[in-house]
């Protein structure tokens, strides 16, 4: 009757630490990143009554008789299914989508990794990419010219980085000149005096990063040909080489053939006097080949130019890639970093640290880090969290089958104390 007892404890035993593992799941149910664990059980050793024996000329085999003496624990797993992604439109917050783990550690180096799959990630003041504990982020550095190198450390945001001015090199020019525009003709009754037929602004930018405004007027001065004068904005001593008067020719299809000549539309400007310290002169083309001269008004204007002013720091986010990409004040973006991520044989060998951290094991393997959406690693989701995969259902579930085990057990230990209690009483 003592293995009925002892059977029975080793069960309550068992039974309330698989209750300990419920309570768990379900106290981190919104826990970032969390992982569920789940409790399995083995069987324990049995009590040989009787061996086996197997059939002879006169009887048939007889099975082994034994008495089991109990269960155990069998393993204790952590399930790394993935969390339904919470969306929060935060430019720091990220989720592994699939396989992998965020690196995070102490000082931004390999010592003392831990691996994560929260992903409410912060800057502190040095610019540093850290977690909600302060571990740096872990990802690939950046060289001068912004590209994404192999060497693994902290992430850095320069919260006072900037990118330097480019002057203006190329200015390209797009839309119509109304083919209707009269030109000029001093000989007519009455004289048709020169007219504007569209005034239009180009912006270009100095070495220093100041815009300066140009005005373009078009005059028609005959048939299919036409003239445009740069002057400046703000006035000034300004001046520009060639100065006005710069022919353009159509042909009778409304199509661009020249400008000052050239036919591929390209007119070299040269502008001095802008009086602010800046590289003098500032030279940069024109691209007049996209224009028309159609039956229509007139819409000629600036497409695009390439210089920018000096741009500052001004957000930052993280991309599906985990490129670290910081936004500027002139529009302009610049990668700072990208996040690695890591995969494992076998994860479930991980051991939990707590703070929603993990380290390697003997039996997890060695971390193969790579970046994400590559090598088995899994994409990132920005402006997302994962949320903890506990299936609150099959908990309590769990959590009832649980407690009738315990509750069957513990009968066990009464009816066995009452088996014992009438063995006692035959001596009475």
């Amino acid at each position: 009757m003592m293995r009925s007892m002892n059977s029975a404890v080793s069960a309550l035993r068992n039974h309330q630490l698989r209750m300990d593992v419920i309570g768990n799941n379900i106290a981190n149910v919104n826990t970032i990143g969390y992982k569920s664990s789940r409790v399995t059980f083995k069987d324990s050793l049995s009590q040989m009554l009787r061996g086996a024996s197997g059939p002879d000329a006169s009887r048939g085999g007889t099975n082994p008789q034994q008495v089991g003496l109990g269960m155990d624990l069998s393993s204790v797993d952590t399930l790394f299914t993935t969390g339904v992604p919470d969306r929060t439109d935060r430019g720091l917050d990220v989720m592994v989508n699939g396989e992998g783990f965020f690196m995070v550690s102490a000082d931004g180096t390999d010592n003392g990794m831990y691996y994560t799959r929260a992903g409410n990630f912060d800057i502190d003041e040095d610019g540093n990419l850290v977690n909600a504990d302060g571990l740096r982020v872990l990802g690939y550095k950046v060289n001068d010219d912004g590209e994404i190198t192999n060497e693994i450390g902290g992430i850095v945001v320069p919260l006072a980085d900037s990118i330097p001015p480019k002057a203006t090199k190329n200015v390209v020019m797009e839309g119509n000149l109304d083919a209707r525009a009269l030109a000029p003709d001093a000989g007519a009754t009455p004289p048709i005096p020169e007219t504007v037929a569209r005034q239009t602004e180009i912006t270009v930018t100095d070495s220093l990063g100041t815009n300066h405004k140009i005005s373009l007027a078009f005059t028609k001065t005959g048939e299919n040909a036409w003239k445009f004068t740069p002057t400046a904005v703000n006035g000034g001593a300004v001046t520009f080489d060639p100065v006005s008067d710069i022919p353009i020719v159509f042909d009778s299809n409304g199509q661009f053939v020249s400008v000052d000549s050239n036919t591929d539309g390209i007119l070299s400007f040269s502008v001095t006097g802008l009086g602010n310290g800046a590289t003098e002169p500032l030279t940069f083309d024109v691209n007049l080949s996209s224009l028309t001269q159609y039956g229509s008004e007139s819409n000629a204007l600036m497409r695009s130019q390439n210089g920018t002013p000096v741009g500052v720091l001004t957000s930052y986010a993280i991309s599906q890639k985990g490129e670290v990409e910081g936004v500027f004040s002139n529009g302009k973006t610049k990668i700072l970093g990208q996040i690695a991520t890591s995969i494992f044989a076998n994860p479930a060998g991980l051991v939990k640290m707590g703070g929603n951290l993990y380290r390697s094991s003997a039996n997890s393997g060695d971390p193969q880090v790579n970046k994400p959406g590559v090598g088995g690693n899994g994409g990132l989701q920005p402006g997302a969290l994962e949320m903890s995969n506990v299936d609150l259902g099959k908990e309590f579930t769990n959590m009832i089958v649980t407690q009738r085990g315990f509750q069957a057990n513990s009968r066990i230990i009464s009816t066995t104390d009452q088996m014992l209690e009438e063995l006692v009483n035959l001596k009475r």
